[in-house]
């Protein structure tokens, strides 16, 4: 008998039909998008990521945390033994309760930071907020994003481009920034990038620029941090099917959203956590400077 076969054996999946590749029906939202708005809903793992202690003790920020990639992160880090702060804009407070409520099941504390991160003085405030809600900071994973499809650099109002630089960057910077001074040796920052970072879309162009900048800044930050004992990495994207997307403004597209991979599917939100799993625990110990992609086997 071969040994794939044997009873006692199990075959591993096929990664292309993992998760569905298609069956989206045309659909917008207004920014920032809502899981409840969104079909099908996403996979963030609530059904199948299962724990190992790997960040057992510790205390992570998550910004962006409600939904999409940071719902499947804050999911992964609380079933991995972590406490869990989570940031959302007042559009998304039904969304991050959820997020909450999958925290607290799975033994952790939760804390929800409700603000617009545009602000500077919201996104410099996170850290305190945090050392104070939960005693420490070990984990600062930089997630929340805007994006939205662009008819062209002539017709991008400057308050548009505004708003994806204070939310992709300068939001990054400011609670960054607030955060060192609380680092402790054995800390790891990861941002969320993007494929868009070396395959930029003229019709993403702004949010393309975003993404450069935040591996840029990896890669410069990690000589300075490494002496520290602080880690810093970003993981970047491929497709992946959050509220994001048909939020972006480009509905006749969503059917065959993330169809041009490799795989020929979309990836979903779960298939990230893992990644930032890794970045944040000692098994990535050794990993600074660097951009792990997922992307569905486009390259990076």
């Amino acid at each position: 008998m071969d040994k794939t076969d044997s009873p006692d054996s199990t075959a591993p999946d096929d990664p292309r039909a993992a998760h569905p590749t298609g069956g989206r029906p045309r659909q917008e939202q207004e920014p920032p998008g809502t899981t409840g708005e969104t079909t099908p809903r996403p996979d963030h793992g609530e059904n199948t990521y299962e724990g190992h202690s790997r960040l057992a003790g510790r205390a992570a920020l998550i910004t962006g945390g409600d939904s999409g990639i940071g719902r499947a992160v804050a999911i992964a880090f609380a079933r991995e033994g972590a406490d869990v702060a989570l940031t959302h804009l007042p559009e998304e407070a039904e969304d991050a309760a959820e997020t909450e409520r999958q925290i607290v099941a799975a033994g952790r504390r939760a804390v929800v930071l409700e603000g617009d991160l545009r602000d500077e003085t919201v996104s410099s405030s996170l850290p305190e907020r945090v050392l104070h809600a939960l005693g420490r900071l070990d984990i600062l994973v930089l997630n929340a994003a805007y994006q939205r499809a662009r008819d062209g650099v002539d017709s991008v109002p400057t308050e548009e481009f505004d708003r994806v630089l204070r939310t992709n960057l300068y939001s990054q910077f400011w609670t960054l920034r607030a955060a060192l001074p609380h680092l402790a040796p054995g800390a790891s920052i990861i941002i969320t990038s993007s494929i868009q970072a070396v395959q930029p879309s003229a019709g993403l162009f702004d949010y393309a620029m975003t993404k450069a900048a935040q591996v840029a800044l990896v890669k410069a930050l990690a000589p300075e941090l490494g002496p520290k004992g602080i880690r810093i990495n970003a993981v970047a994207p491929g497709p992946i099917w959050t509220p994001l997307i048909p939020s972006t403004g480009w509905p006749d597209h969503i059917s065959d959203f993330g169809q041009d991979t490799p795989l020929g599917r979309p990836g979903q939100p779960a298939e990230l956590a893992a990644a930032y799993v890794l970045l944040a625990s000692d098994e990535g110990g050794y990993i600074s400077g660097a951009v792990l992609p997922v992307t569905g086997g486009k390259p990076f």
